[in-house]
Formats: structure tokens, C-alpha cells, sequence
């Protein structure tokens, strides 16, 4: 049986963003809050443009996160999908819709993490 690689936080966040690019993510960031929080190391943040979008970003992301050994710890908000939460220990990734985005303001609240270049998690 072939034994899995661990994935490190950064590779995990790579996946992540590619999954939600192939899903047409809207403004996808990724904030490394590794020495801010013990959260985790990475927050990703996007948005769609509506119900289906978000949960089918929200879908390809676990589904791409899966297939590469990791398993989601928890989620919330995917029945109503204006703000899906995806806990994968060291990376959360989270799917907005566009106005909730806007009032939540993420990047604002975690602005003392790191703004990373999505071409720097290879």
C-alpha cells in the first residue's frame, strides 16, 4: 500500500486556492497567520457570486483537500452558503458570498497576518 505524503500548511493552501480557481473564485486571498494566531497558518478568503457558486467552491475544495490526505475537521454554513467555513487544521479556508464578504471584512480583522502571493505556496 502506497503511504500518503503529508502535506505541509503552505502545499495544503496551494491546493486549496487551485481548487477554488477552477471554480471561478472571485478575488481569492490568502493570509498566513501563522505568528498572529495558533488558529492556524493560513486563511484563504473568496467569494462567489451565489448559493451554487460558493457551494460548489466550497465542494471542490474538500473534494481536492481529500484526495491528497486531508481530511476536513469541521464546516458550517453550507446550507445557507453566504459564509462557508472549511476547517482543515492548518489552513481555513473561507467561501463568501459577495455582500457578506463586504460586512465580514476578514482581511480588515486579520490584517496583522502576512498577504501571500498565491504563486509562493509551490
Amino acid at each position: 500500500m502506497e503511504e500518503k505524503k503529508v502535506l505541509t500548511p503552505a502545499e495544503m493552501a496551494d491546493l486549496a486556492v487551485k481548487a477554488l480557481e477552477d471554480k471561478k473564485a472571485i478575488d481569492i486571498k490568502v493570509l498566513n497567520i501563522e505568528n498572529v494566531s495558533s488558529l492556524a497558518d493560513y486563511f484563504i478568503i473568496a467569494s462567489g457570486t451565489n448559493r451554487n457558486q460558493v457551494q460548489a467552491m466550497a465542494d471542490a475544495v474538500d473534494e481536492s483537500l481529500g484526495r491528497a490526505g486531508v481530511m476536513c475537521k469541521s464546516n458550517e454554513g453550507y446550507s445557507s452558503a453566504n459564509w462557508i467555513l472549511l476547517d482543515f487544521a492548518d489552513i481555513v479556508v473561507h467561501i463568501f458570498d459577495e455582500e457578506n464578504r463586504l460586512f465580514y471584512d476578514l482581511e480588515r480583522i486579520w490584517r496583522d497576518g502576512k498577504l501571500v502571493d498565491p504563486s509562493e505556496l509551490k
